[in-house]
């Protein structure tokens, strides 16, 4: 890579800033390979006592892979925790930020969402409010955000449950980060998919 010698953005031109879109565009082409190495981060946050984030992102990954749920669901499932690696506070906005680019609108908006949609399922025990996912009823993707958390999310916190290995869905997380960002044929605005597909999912589970 050519090194530009400035002190300043003032000193720079045309060509400086050619120099720097090539660079960028090199970096970012091996995003799906830095966020696999973020996912295994994961594996040092743990979600409670009995298991990792990592595994839950795995144990969300493969229900949704057993569900006959496509790539973008897959791989929106298997990132949903992501955040929690450098913004703990802010992970299911973070998550969505990673993957808006890269996957339908629908799946980076029900992950930015999640949190607040799996508190129905848990906040009234903690003192908090069960219906904060109300104040996105009438949306066009409400029914998506229930169904991520009650068919895959809020589940897999099971310590029995046999999870597919990180590895399996390597060839996913490159498929989607080496995607044109904000290819409107790819982030398809106001474009809803199941989550779930009968004759997908059966076909799975009978090669598993």
């Amino acid at each position: 890579m050519q090194v530009q010698t400035l002190k300043t953005l003032c000193e720079s031109g045309k060509e400086y800033f050619d120099v720097v879109e090539r660079a960028s565009y090199e970096y970012a082409s091996k995003v799906g390979e830095r966020i696999m190495q973020s996912l295994q981060q994961l594996d040092d946050a743990m979600l409670c006592d009995q298991m990792s984030r990592l595994e839950h992102s795995l144990q969300t990954a493969t229900r949704a892979w057993y569900d006959g749920a496509d790539l973008d669901w897959i791989v929106s499932a298997l990132v949903h925790n992501i955040g929690h690696v450098h913004a703990p506070f802010d992970n299911d906005e973070y998550a969505s930020l990673v993957l808006r680019p890269f996957v339908r609108e629908q799946c980076s908006w029900t992950v930015k969402t999640h949190m607040e949609f799996e508190k129905y399922h848990y906040a009234a025990q903690i003192g908090q409010d069960p219906d904060e996912r109300e104040r996105y009823r009438g949306t066009l993707y409400f029914d998506d955000g229930i169904k991520f958390c009650d068919r895959w999310n809020i589940l897999s916190v099971d310590p029995s449950y046999s999870s597919l290995p990180l590895e399996f869905f390597r060839p996913f997380v490159e498929n989607v980060f080496s995607r044109s960002p904000y290819d409107i044929t790819v982030t398809r605005p106001r474009s809803r998919v199941a989550l779930s597909d009968a004759c997908v999912a059966q076909s799975r589970k009978m090669a598993a």
